[in-house]
């Protein structure tokens, strides 16, 4: 049975592959958000680092925004999606911030090989360097990653700190909602039937008999146009075994926030039902709230696993906080904690400040006895 599906795959894949070089000339699209997207865009080369590879090339997409003379903000986006997962949150920045953002390959309007090609996250973060120094030339930058970005840019931030040289400064770190630390995430039976041959398969004959939306609001028909350009819907498949890389490193890459020196600002949307904030909340006591580096912790009470979607004036606020100087330091997080709090609306995200127990010592001239509290002479 596993060699019928494994025949299966390889000449779905043979067939996709075939067609797939004139794709993007012919593609039709049905939605004027992510044609607009795509037409705002270009390509970079990169050659493929992963062995099994064999140094195969793609095309990578990407975009930027904004004055090249302001700071500079490179976006990381996740699975299963692209650089579009920021198209409600850019407009917020983009005339304060050069931003940059691309697509991994295998995603958005990237290359996406169906030939065996392996889309790792150890080779993203490599691309995330060449991207920055050899392509928009950032030689000072703060990177927001999301998702299954979380990972790259932690493996591309241990990659940062062990280069004595690496030509560009890191200035900030923001991190959203992501399974990076997978024995707390809640992951769905999709997502585990991409990591098995048989399922795999299975997935792809079912991805393959799939209609294509021609119609409906513009954001889910915006969506539907990238999965499927290059057959996007397929190749997503084969991205979504960055699960099993993700496990083999993830402590190794969380470990790089903890010897990190570069200020976290840490963001989660509380609705996430797949990376619930159990892991939000393990990964700063574990990680970050012991750590020298400044570092916050906001939960965002409206939004789910998309923050920069379900709530993008809130990201944008603390992204601007963060950069513009305006998050407090330890020792004055309580006072900023409470003149912040009295003044949010509910919707608003909520700063969660370190945790520091110690024996309380009230300032009280009355004394608590089992027989009543009395003065303390």
């Amino acid at each position: 049975m596993a060699r019928s599906y494994t025949l299966l795959i390889s000449a779905f894949t043979l067939c996709i592959a075939r067609g797939s070089l004139a794709q993007d000339e012919e593609f039709i699209f049905y939605s004027d958000l992510a044609k607009d997207w795509y037409q705002g865009g270009d390509f970079f080369e990169w050659i493929s680092t992963t062995e099994d590879n064999n140094a195969k090339k793609v095309n990578i997409f990407y975009r930027t925004w904004g004055d090249i003379k302001n700071p500079k903000l490179v976006l990381i986006h996740g699975f299963p999606n692209s650089s579009f997962d920021y198209y409600k949150m850019v407009p917020y920045l983009e005339d304060e911030y050069h931003i940059a953002a691309l697509d991994f390959p295998g995603s958005g309007f990237s290359d996406k090989p169906l030939d065996g090609y392996n889309y790792m996250l150890a080779e993203n973060a490599e691309i995330v360097d060449y991207f920055v120094r050899e392509v928009v030339g950032f030689e000072d930058f703060a990177l927001y990653t999301h998702d299954r970005g979380v990972s790259i840019g932690l493996a591309f931030l241990g990659n940062y700190l062990d280069n004595p040289n690496p030509g560009y400064t890191v200035n900030y770190h923001f991190l959203s909602n992501s399974g990076m630390f997978l024995p707390l995430a809640n992951l769905s039976p999709g997502q585990l039937r991409m990591l098995g041959t048989d399922t795999a398969a299975e997935m792809l004959a079912f991805q393959a008999a799939q209609q294509r939306r021609t119609e409906g609001d513009p954001e889910s028909l915006a969506f539907s146009d990238i999965f499927a350009f290059n057959q996007g819907n397929v190749s997503l498949i084969y991205v979504g075994r960055y699960l099993l890389e993700r496990q083999a490193n993830e402590l190794r890459w969380l470990e790089n926030l903890s010897r990190s020196p570069i200020p976290v600002a840490y963001l989660w949307g509380l609705a996430d039902n797949v990376n619930p904030v159990r892991i939000a909340n393990h990964v700063w006591s574990a990680y970050l709230n012991e750590r020298h580096a400044q570092s916050s912790f906001w939960i965002l009470p409206a939004a789910g696993h998309y923050p920069q979607r379900d709530n993008p004036a809130e990201v944008a606020k603390i992204v601007q906080m963060a950069l513009s100087g305006q998050l407090p330091s330890r020792a004055e997080e309580d006072e900023f904690m409470r003149g912040y709090g009295a003044s949010r609306a509910a919707g608003d995200a909520v700063f969660i400040g370190h945790s520091k127990i110690e024996a309380l010592n009230f300032p009280s001239s009355i004394l608590y006895t089992p027989s009543g509290y009395r003065a303390n002479d």
